[in-house]
C-alpha cells in the first residue's frame, strides 16, 4: 500500500518524527514508571518526617517546622569605667558572637557603680534606635567566659529569632502603688492566648537607707497578685527586683526604648519555644521550731509568739550586735514552709524572706516582701553554703537532661541570682556563680546571668518573689 494521498511530504516527516517519539516512550516506559513510583515514595517519607514529633509516636503530630526558622543568641560582657565605651563594646561583642547584624531584643545589665544612661547610649550606638532594650542595674554579671561583681561589670544578650516574638511594655509609679503600676503595664502589653512566659523587672529600692535606718523597698507581691488575678496562672513569670549595689542605692531600668526609674517592665514571649526552669536554694531551718506571727504591719514584723521579735533575735545571736549589719542581716532569714510541717525539710517547699534590718526604733524587723500575715507560722532559717553548691550541681544537670529527653535543644538561659549568694556576702570560699558558669558551659548552653535583689519564678503553684535563691530559665526549641 502507498502513502495516503492527502499527506504532504512535510506532514509525513512530522508523522514519522512523532511515531519515533512514541516508540521511544513505549520502549522505556517501565523505567519511567519505576522513577515515578520512587519519587512518590520519597515525597511521602519526607512529609511524614516533617510532621511527626520525636519519639516516633504516630498519634501525636505537629505541623512541619518551616524551613529557614533561625534563633541566634549572642553574649557580650566587659568591665570599664567609661560607661559609653562599655555599652558599645558589650553590644558589639554580643552581635558578633551571635553572628547577627541586628537584634530583636537586647537584655542588658550593668553595675550600679557605672553610669546607666551612658551605658544605654553606648548600647544604642551599636544596635540602633529600634531594638528594644530591657534590664538595667545589677550587682554583678555572669557569662560563659566572664564573672564579676567588682569594678564596673556589664553584660548583654542579643536575641534574634524568626520563631520567638517579644512584646514590651512598661509603667511608672511602682514606688506609689505597685499593683496599679502592674495593671497599667499589663493593659499596654496586649495579652494573647499565645503568650507563653513573661520576663518582668522592677526597681527594688524605693528609697535608699539612712545612717541608722534600712532601705525602703518596693514589693513584688502586689504586682504578682495582680498578674495572677489577670491571667489566672496561665503564664509563668520570671524576673527580678533590680538592685545595683550593696548600698541599696536607687536603681534604673531599660524600659524598651528609654531609661527610667521606679518602673515595672514586662517582656511577653510567645511563639515556637518551650520554657523550662529550676530554682536553687541554700537555706535550712535553724532549729525546726515554728513561730507564729502575732503582730505585723506590711513588711515589718513586730512580734512572734507574743514576744518582741528583736529581743528574740538578740537571744539567738547572744546580743544586739547583729542589728548593726548592713545592708541585710547576714546569716538569718524568715522561712515559710509550704510543705508538710512534720516531714524532713525540703528546700523546694520553702520561701525565704531576707531581713533588711531593725526598724521603728528597734521595735521590728523589715523584710524584702510584704506577703506575710498575722497568724502565719514561720521558722528562722540560716544559710547552708554546701547545700547552695550541691543544689546547683544537682538541679541544673537534671533540667538539661530533661530537655534532651523531651526531644528539645536549649537555645538560651537566663540566670537570676540573689546578691546575697556572692562569696563576699555569703562568706564562702568559692563563688556559686562560677559553679553555674561551669555547669552551663559544659552543657554548651549560651547564657546571661546577673545578681539582683529579688528573684521571680513559678513555685508551688504560682509565680512568686523569692529571696536567697538562684533561678535558671532556659528557652528551648524542638529538635
Amino acid at each position: 500500500m502507498g502513502s495516503p494521498s492527502y499527506y504532504s511530504p512535510p506532514e509525513i516527516d512530522r508523522f514519522m518524527h512523532h511515531s519515533n517519539a512514541l516508540s521511544y516512550v513505549n520502549k522505556h516506559k517501565q523505567v519511567l514508571y519505576i522513577l515515578i513510583i520512587f519519587l512518590l515514595i520519597y515525597f511521602c517519607i519526607e512529609i511524614n518526617h516533617g510532621i511527626q514529633e520525636p519519639g516516633n509516636n504516630p498519634d501525636k503530630l505537629t505541623p512541619a517546622r518551616p524551613e529557614g526558622i533561625v534563633t541566634r543568641i549572642g553574649i557580650g560582657c566587659g568591665n570599664n569605667r567609661n560607661s559609653f565605651e562599655l555599652g558599645s563594646h558589650v553590644a558589639r561583642t554580643a552581635l558578633q558572637s551571635g553572628g547577627m547584624e541586628r537584634a530583636d531584643l537586647l537584655i542588658a545589665f550593668c553595675s550600679g557603680t557605672g553610669d546607666l544612661e551612658q551605658y544605654y547610649a553606648g548600647l544604642r550606638s551599636v544596635v540602633g534606635d529600634s531594638t528594644p532594650i530591657i534590664g538595667g542595674s545589677s550587682m554583678g554579671v555572669i557569662c560563659p567566659g566572664f564573672f564579676s561583681y567588682n569594678g564596673y561589670p556589664a553584660a548583654a544578650a542579643a536575641l534574634q529569632s524568626d520563631s520567638i516574638r517579644f512584646a514590651i511594655s512598661s509603667a511608672g509609679g511602682v514606688d506609689i502603688d505597685e499593683a496599679a503600676a502592674m495593671t497599667r503595664m499589663l493593659d499596654n502589653l496586649g495579652l494573647s492566648i499565645d503568650d507563653k512566659a513573661l520576663l518582668m523587672f522592677y526597681d527594688s529600692v524605693r528609697s535608699a537607707p539612712g545612717a541608722a535606718s534600712p532601705p525602703v523597698l518596693n514589693s513584688s507581691t502586689p504586682m504578682l497578685d495582680r498578674f495572677e488575678k489577670t491571667l489566672a496562672g496561665r503564664v509563668p513569670v520570671f524576673g527580678a527586683g533590680l538592685l545595683g549595689d550593696l548600698g541599696f542605692n536607687t536603681t534604673g531600668q531599660f524600659c524598651g526604648l528609654q531609661v527610667d526609674t521606679q518602673h515595672v517592665v514586662g517582656c511577653m514571649l510567645s511563639g515556637d519555644f518551650t520554657a523550662y526552669h529550676t530554682i536553687m536554694h541554700g537555706c535550712i531551718p535553724l532549729d525546726g521550731v515554728y513561730h507564729t506571727i502575732t503582730r505585723l504591719a506590711g513588711d515589718i514584723i513586730y512580734e512572734l509568739d507574743g514576744r518582741p521579735v528583736v529581743q528574740m533575735i538578740d537571744d539567738l545571736f547572744g546580743g544586739p550586735e547583729w542589728q548593726d549589719e548592713r545592708p541585710v542581716i547576714n546569716n538569718l532569714t524568715i522561712g515559710i514552709n509550704h510543705g508538710d510541717r512534720f516531714a524532713l525539710p525540703d528546700e523546694q517547699n520553702y520561701v525565704n524572706r531576707l531581713i533588711t534590718g531593725v526598724v521603728q526604733n528597734g521595735l521590728g524587723i523589715g523584710l524584702f516582701e510584704k506577703d506575710l500575715e498575722v497568724g502565719q507560722e514561720i521558722q528562722f532559717m540560716v544559710r547552708d553554703n554546701r547545700m547552695m553548691i550541691k543544689s546547683i550541681h544537682e538541679n541544673i544537670p537534671e533540667i538539661i537532661n530533661r530537655i534532651a529527653a523531651d526531644g528539645r535543644k536549649a537555645l538560651f538561659a537566663l540566670y537570676i541570682s540573689c546578691g546575697g549568694r556572692t562569696a563576699e556576702i555569703a562568706l564562702t570560699e568559692g563563688e556559686e556563680g562560677l559553679e553555674v558558669q561551669k555547669v552551663l558551659n559544659e552543657a554548651g548552653v549560651p547564657f546571661l546571668g546577673f545578681y539582683t535583689g529579688v528573684e521571680i519564678a513559678p513555685m508551688l503553684g504560682r509565680s512568686r518573689g523569692l529571696d536567697w535563691t538562684g533561678v535558671l530559665l532556659i528557652l528551648t526549641e524542638d529538635i
